[in-house]
């Protein structure tokens, strides 16, 4: 089986959505609740290295004191912002998958599929009826 981890936040749509497009690949990954169990320093900074954002792209304003904290600030460098989600996980972007084709924040949620080492299932709808993956298990291109 394809080890694959993600650091999830249930109440989150788009961590749900992401859950189940890795569910429908047949991969049961290992779910982390990082609210409940954050990564610690260390783990959180090799993660946005392996992703090669910047640490600020990892950093959650909605829903979070990143206004009252003042993270909003350029002046701030990655060790404050890291220190900042070490504080309040609740900061920490979600959600970040892991798998042998690479580390990713999944918003949206479809993007989990260009580093899902399996083919989807079969079709696939978000929790708002929008559909992903056709009945053949393929990605639908919402281009076209």
């Amino acid at each position: 089986m394809t080890p694959v981890t993600i650091y999830h936040n249930p109440a989150c749509g788009t961590s749900r959505n992401t859950l189940a497009l890795i569910r429908n690949s047949g991969v049961e990954p290992t779910v982390v609740e990082y609210l409940k169990t954050p990564p610690t320093r260390g783990e959180l900074a090799d993660l946005i290295r392996r992703m090669g954002v910047p640490v600020r792209a990892v950093l959650r304003e909605k829903g979070t004191p990143f206004a009252e904290l003042g993270l909003g600030d350029p002046a701030l460098g990655d060790d404050q912002l890291l220190d900042a989600m070490m504080a309040h996980p609740i900061l920490i972007n979600r959600p970040i998958v892991v798998t042998p084709l690479g580390v990713r924040l999944c918003r949206p949620s479809e993007a989990v599929l260009d580093i899902l080492p399996d083919a989807q299932r079969g079709a696939f709808a978000k929790e708002d009826g929008e559909q992903v993956v056709d009945a053949a298990g393929q990605r639908i291109d919402k281009a076209s």
